[in-house]
């Protein structure tokens, strides 16, 4: 059974189903901010990701259409994974997000519990 199948009818809720998971806002930023990666180059970036449940985000949003798959040149067994026009859309989704997020905190007061994006994420 295809997940996009199970997706809700409302606009709102489905936007949320589709973003929703514990890693696919992380996966999208960070291939949005670092371009194409191999599986084995997001498992090493994303504090805290075992690689059973980066495969099951990363073959969610590729079935959600937000991400694909590619062949690495030169490598005969190499993939990486990239935001596709679609993936690309939701950045400006996630900044919002992002932000609201931290007023979010600061109107409750939990600002201090906040964490900069290198306590999960490694650049190269």
């Amino acid at each position: 059974m295809k997940i996009t199948k199970r997706l809700p009818g409302l606009p709102v809720e489905r936007a949320l189903g589709v973003l929703s998971g514990r890693w696919k806002a992380v996966l999208l930023h960070t291939l949005g901010q670092q371009g194409p990666q191999r599986t084995c180059d997001l498992e090493k970036r994303i504090a805290g990701l075992s690689q059973k449940v980066l495969i099951e985000q990363l073959r969610a949003l590729e079935e959600h259409g937000l991400l694909r798959r590619q062949a690495v040149a030169g490598e005969p067994q190499g993939i990486e994974y990239l935001l596709t026009p679609l993936g690309e859309s939701t950045l400006p989704i996630l900044e919002s997000l992002i932000d609201w997020g931290a007023h979010h905190a600061g109107e409750v007061g939990e600002l201090d519990r906040l964490l900069p994006c290198e306590a999960v994420v490694k650049n190269h």
